[in-house]
């Protein structure tokens, strides 16, 4: 388990840090998608990130691989003149924080739950890694919160809130209120089984808590950026919820049983569902079951 924990937090620092090309970033299209009033998603490679522009700057909501960086800034120009004057990390992976360094050092101010920053220090996982590999300090999030902040910029009260032990332990959800705007992070992959990060504390409990989280605010009219896949709605969200709940109380049923990680693996416990939402089954079924069996 040592070794698996140090693996997986070498691999998703070292896509965050990065300082030169990677193999396909070349041929990488930031897309941009239109949601509200001065409201957008992008796409490239990695999280979809958020975008709020208007007279006090950009607002951008996660930041992808570093080598994107200037395609991700010569996207958001495409809608406004104004610099990136905040990001706002949903949590601390690799492919939502691995352009904070380029932004802070331009001037933005990096903003996340309080873990994030923790789990982006050096001291966090050094002796579980056995080597130190920090975030460059341009990196480190300046501003961080325990529980909930608002934020009023470009005309929208922006309420971010901490869902705790959801994807990791740091995740946040970001809510635009006036234009009914979600960007959930990855406790919301669209129509795919989530990665739930237990080594980072993450839950499938938590991932549960944040879709009904969601799902007691939003309506009908509501527009949700996920951490990966197509923008979605409550209709999308609400099956997902539904498609957490039913593999999590099969699996305890499994566990309660007594049986092992590999057997509940071997039983293939959402057969049933893969069709739908089939991206990495095993992977999935591993997260639900570590997380109810910790």
């Amino acid at each position: 388990m040592r070794r698996a924990v140090a693996i997986t937090l070498g691999a998703l620092l070292g896509a965050a840090w990065a300082a030169s090309a990677q193999p396909g970033f070349d041929t990488v299209q930031i897309r941009t998608t239109p949601i509200a009033d001065g409201v957008y998603m992008l796409q490239g490679a990695g999280g979809n990130m958020g975008l709020s522009v208007g007279d006090d700057g950009a607002f951008l909501i996660d930041d992808q691989f570093a080598p994107l960086t200037d395609k991700i800034k010569a996207a958001i120009g495409e809608v406004t003149d104004a610099p990136v004057r905040f990001v706002l990390n949903t949590h601390w992976h690799g492919d939502h924080v691995g352009g904070n360094e380029h932004l802070g050092q331009a001037g933005a101010m990096i903003v996340a739950h309080q873990n994030v920053r923790k789990r982006l220090n050096p001291e966090e996982f050094g002796e579980v890694m056995g080597r130190t590999q920090q975030a460059p300090p341009a990196a480190l999030p300046i501003v961080t919160f325990s529980d909930q902040v608002d934020l009023y910029w470009n005309g929208q009260k922006i309420h971010v809130f901490h869902v705790p032990h959801a994807h990791t332990d740091g995740d946040a959800i970001v809510y635009f209120t006036a234009a009914n705007v979600f960007h959930m992070g990855d406790t919301f992959f669209n129509g795919r089984y989530p990665f739930i990060d237990t080594n980072s504390g993450g839950g499938i409990n938590g991932v549960i808590h944040a879709a009904n989280a969601v799902l007691a605010v939003a309506n009908s009219a509501s527009r949700l950026i996920p951490g990966h896949g197509a923008l979605g709605t409550v209709d999308d969200l609400r099956a997902y919820r539904d498609m957490l709940v039913t593999v999590r109380d099969r699996i305890r049923l499994m566990i309660n049983d007594g049986k092992s990680e590999d057997e509940v693996v071997a039983a293939h416990p959402t057969a049933d569902l893969d069709d739908t939402w089939g991206a990495q089954p095993e992977r999935f079924v591993r997260g639900v079951y570590q997380s109810l069996s910790r």
